[in-house]
């Protein structure tokens, strides 16, 4: 392998430019760009104090594999499809490692990240820890932008000399100081300095086209999986994926079809979840092992079984949006516990039909009670094996085998009264709750949990400090404040401005109707919700959620 070097400003210029050596590209192994705003932001102002930003590594090749552009207009929205080139036989350049600090180059040089371009301020650079930012970059609207924020790509990217774009920058603002003005010059010169003749860009090259025997298409991926395995981004199932993709071009495009298709009503299935499913339907065990996917056999059974692997996925999909409480990604712990249902539907499609009243049991329990959490690999396969086993959805065979690997699906009176406002389960507890066609008394925005007792409030009262005397304790810690007992669901427009906001209860409830208290599990006492009543009416509150999910509650 060889090393090269080159400017930032050269080296951007070669992404997507076929003039350029063939233009430098990304392969479809390369998992999507995951970079947010801040870490762009935070690798530009490393960049201009000169720290390292690693080396890259490319591949010169003329094979004709799949291949799409660096992005440069990014959107949260955008489909990776839409950046794909024509396959040829030419010569060409593809980054193996670096895809996502070179894609946030050619964003902050070329393009804009949700329709904002990266600005710096121009009189930045005061010295800081080195854990701080020294030089401010910022993505922001044109539109909105004023001085000291100068676009970063206008100075890059300029054919002038320094000092004319200095002295542009100086006689664009009013009354800078002797000071400030030294800054701009200082910065100016930085940044052409670090950007346009220092040549920042170290990349090896694996030549293919030299030594065609040395480095086949196999050996590419094998040097991909090497390079990313250690790296921050990259997991296991993205270099899973690597190698599904030397095998199967099409992997990228149609799992986006399926992960586009199912997560239309509100989910968030992802690709990781697939590359898991497709391991357990092939009876290869839950756990994530390169070493599956080196076998082309697994490989081509996924390409060969891809419709029924996704109709499987897809139809427990459609179920639990139908006809269970999952409706949304906010209301389910860990989609993990959909895969046994898929493994069912995909092997014993006959029989799906019979068992559905059980799958409903089966997503309370498990999703309440939390038993995928953690790692869960080795009790998927268990659930799995009991399933191959028996051939039916046997409700008590599975729990017997969730029991038996130490894991509790008992829902208790304190399984429900511990959930707050920070727990994921609230949600899916507030489903059961209110029905899944809950419609708050203004039905124009979507439930969202509000505190009975404003917590605003509750934060504000004090007792007595038993060391110094002074009235400084607070009385309600957040656990008081965030408890299931004090928090219930009202639509935006209620909870927001102009709505319930920090309205006690003795004034909101006063003119509710009772059929409005009995939604919402108010205590009808009026006494109880006056704010010195608040202990006791959390009591009674308690008491009324309880007895409603008594039929969840583990008898002894």
């Amino acid at each position: 392998m060889a090393n090269q070097t080159e400017t930032i400003r050269k080296f951007v210029g070669f992404l997507n430019n076929s003039q350029e050596q063939g233009g430098f590209w990304l392969p479809n192994i390369q998992r999507p760009f995951v970079w947010k705003e801040e870490q762009i932001e935070k690798l530009y102002d490393s960049i201009l104090r000169e720290y390292p930003i690693g080396t890259l590594l490319v591949w010169k090749t003329n094979s004709k594999i799949k291949r799409r552009r660096f992005i440069d207009l990014y959107h949260d929205n955008l489909k990776l499809t839409d950046f794909y080139e024509t396959e040829s036989d030419d010569p060409k350049m593809m980054v193996l490692d670096g895809q996502q600090r070179l894609q946030s180059l050619f964003i902050g040089l070329k393009g804009s990240y949700n329709k904002k371009e990266l600005y710096i301020n121009i009189l930045s650079g005061d010295l800081k820890a080195p854990e701080d930012t020294k030089y401010e970059f910022k993505f922001k609207d044109s539109k909105s932008v004023s001085f000291p924020w100068i676009k970063f790509k206008d100075i890059v990217l300029a054919n002038k000399r320094p000092s004319e774009i200095q002295q542009e920058i100086i006689d664009s603002a009013d009354n800078l100081t002797k000071e400030q003005k030294y800054r701009i010059e200082d910065n100016i010169g930085l940044i052409t300095f670090v950007f346009t003749t220092q040549e920042n860009i170290l990349y090896q090259m694996v030549d293919s086209l030299d030594r065609p025997n040395s480095y086949r298409e196999d050996d590419i991926v094998e040097i991909f999986i090497r390079a990313n395995s250690g790296g921050t981004f990259l997991g296991k199932s993205d270099l899973l994926f690597s190698l599904l993709t030397a095998s199967w071009e099409d992997a990228d495009e149609k799992i986006g079809e399926l992960l586009e298709d199912v997560n239309r009503t509100g989910y968030k299935f992802n690709r990781d979840f697939v590359l898991k499913t497709c391991l357990v339907l092939l009876n290869k065990g839950a756990r994530y092992d390169v070493e599956k996917f080196r076998h082309s056999g697994i490989r081509d059974q996924i390409m060969s079984d891809w419709d029924k692997i996704s109709d499987a996925i897809k139809g427990v999909k459609d179920f639990i949006y139908g006809n269970t409480f999952l409706k949304t990604d906010k209301v389910i712990p860990s989609y993990l516990s959909l895969i046994p249902l898929i493994y069912f539907r995909y092997y014993f499609s006959n029989s799906w039909q019979k068992h559905e009243a059980d799958y409903q049991k089966y997503l309370i329990r498990t999703s309440l009670t939390g038993v995928f959490g953690g790692n869960p690999d080795q009790l998927l396969d268990k659930i799995i094996s009991s399933i191959r086993e028996n051939q039916i959805f046997n409700l008590s065979e599975i729990f017997g085998v969730v029991r038996g690997d130490g894991r509790s699906l008992e829902v208790s009176r304190d399984t429900i009264l511990g959930l707050n406002y920070w727990k994921k389960e609230i949600h899916l507890l507030f489903n059961l709750w209110y029905g899944f066609n809950y419609q708050p008394s203004l039905s124009e925005n979507s439930p969202q949990i509000d505190h009975i007792f404003p917590q605003s409030v509750l934060a504000k009262i004090k007792l007595p400090n038993p060391d110094t005397g002074k009235i400084n304790v607070m009385k309600f810690k957040w656990q008081d404040r965030d408890q299931i007992g004090n928090l219930m669901l009202l639509t935006q427009q209620e909870n927001g401005g102009g709505g319930k906001t920090d309205i006690l209860p003795e004034d909101w409830f006063a003119d509710k109707s009772d059929e409005y208290l009995e939604k919402h599990l108010i205590p009808k006492d009026s006494e109880l919700w006056k704010l010195e009543n608040f202990e006791a009416f959390v009591e009674e509150r308690n008491r009324l959620i309880l007895d409603k999910f008594k039929y969840l509650i583990y008898q002894n």
